[in-house]
């Protein structure tokens, strides 16, 4: 299961059923958990804590020292969940002490090539990030997001759940949950409704987030006006609620 030609830290813990290609390396305080594919050439260096069923593909380069010039050294970590797919030449770096030492990662995501996930950021679950997507640093991207090819995320922002990014779109600011952006800079261009679709959202769901969209996008002159609107909405839609939450919590403004 392990490659004669793969060099392995003698402090790092891999449970029996891990696979190591040839050429792999992995350092000290790397842990990997059941299942977990490594292919050839690729390196993992820790502390690293990486869950079951993950496949990472040749060259891609997991838990390295983060680009931060504010780093020096620091012990600081990465996690990753299970059922994870990183493909040819994904970068994911650990944490930063002063952005809180933790770059995470959730269950059953998808990173294709040329990806990168940036020191201190925080991924959820069921996202998809297409050829050359990259995250700056302290990105939180929420569960079923989609960011398509090339897509450039501005640090400190916030990727809302079950948006879609158009491929080539520059982020500047808060993605709202369950929107479509597009453009340099992105601008928003209605509800991601093939996303909807495909998640199986009621009809009556979906009527009430084309509502509040409007209330945010189309009749108020300010996100405190659209927050007061949506609170009608609220009462019977949890989905409502989640993006009311989304205005109230945001620091960088919204993408519009």
């Amino acid at each position: 299961m392990i490659s004669k030609q793969a060099s392995i830290d003698p402090s790092a813990k891999l449970d029996p059923s891990v696979e190591v290609g040839p050429f792999a390396v992995i350092g000290a305080d790397v842990e990997i958990g059941a299942g977990t594919i490594v292919s050839p050439h690729v390196v993992i260096n820790g502390p690293t804590k990486i869950g079951k069923n993950n496949r990472f593909f040749q060259f891609s380069s997991i838990g390295e020292e983060c680009q931060d010039k504010k780093y020096k050294g620091e012990i600081t970590r990465l996690e990753v969940g299970d059922n994870n797919v990183f493909r040819e030449g994904c970068t994911v770096h650990r944490g930063t002490a002063q952005g809180g030492g933790l770059t995470a990662i959730g269950n059953d995501n998808l990173f294709m090539v040329n990806t990168h996930v940036a020191h201190d950021c925080i991924i959820g679950n069921h996202i998809i990030f297409a050829n050359g997507a990259s995250i700056a640093g302290h990105v939180r991207v929420e569960d079923y997001a989609n960011l398509g090819g090339f897509v450039g995320v501005h640090q400190f922002c916030v990727i809302g759940t079950h948006s879609f990014a158009a491929g080539g779109s520059i982020i500047l600011k808060d993605v709202v949950p369950y929107t479509t952006v597009s453009g340099h800079p992105a601008q928003t261009h209605g509800l991601n409704n093939v996303g909807l679709t495909r998640r199986e959202f009621s009809t009556e769901v979906v009527n009430a987030l084309k509502q509040a969209y409007k209330i945010i996008f189309r009749s108020s002159p300010t996100v405190n006006d659209a927050i007061e609107k949506l609170n009608e909405l609220v009462v019977t839609f949890k989905e409502v609620a989640v993006l009311r939450d989304f205005l109230l919590q945001s620091t960088r403004g919204i993408v519009r």
